[in-house]
């Protein structure tokens, strides 16, 4: 499975799902496992590369404004979701983590930014296939601190200085 095949997999579940990350993470365990077990560890994969890149200062400040406070497995979690959301607004969160203020239509924070189920779908499925937990991934594990410069989640005014169109719509 190459980079586009997993994205396609992502927006596919996704809009079938109308955005609800349980059921795409349900719909997505549907779809790997018509795959070969191979496949199944090639979408790992892609997942576990972009969650791992997406373990960043900015991106877990963004969260930390959209959701309104965002502890450890909340940012993990947070980051399972982003990626179920999409190359376009993964991407533009990567890069620009307030981007996110125009990338999402809406965000209701009781049903968005929480994406658990969505990082284990992959396991689940090579388990329902071969009847064995996955093997390594053979991806280097993200660093023990998020990339960037650390940010003082406590400081709204920070927040706001760092985030001004996320704090805009979302906080303000």
């Amino acid at each position: 499975m190459d980079e586009t095949e997993f994205w396609e997999l992502v927006d596919a579940t996704r809009e079938a799902a109308e955005g609800d990350p349980e059921d795409q993470a349900d719909l997505l365990v549907e779809r790997l496992v018509q795959l070969d077990p191979d496949a199944v560890l090639d979408f790992a994969r892609h997942f576990e590369a972009r969650y791992n890149r997406a373990y960043q200062w900015d991106v877990w400040g963004a969260a930390w404004v959209l959701l309104d406070g965002a502890g450890d497995d909340v940012f993990d979690f947070f980051r399972c979701w982003l990626i179920g959301q999409g190359r376009e607004v993964f991407e533009g969160a990567v890069h620009d983590p307030d981007s996110l203020a125009g990338l999402l239509d809406d965000f209701d924070e009781e049903v968005d930014g929480d994406g658990e189920e969505l990082g284990y779908a992959a396991d689940e499925a090579y388990e329902q296939l071969t009847g064995t937990v996955a093997p390594d991934l053979g991806i280097p594990p993200a660093p023990p601190e998020p990339e960037g410069t650390p940010v003082d989640f406590e400081n709204e005014g920070v927040l706001a200085e760092r985030y001004p169109r996320l704090w805009e719509r979302f906080r303000a």
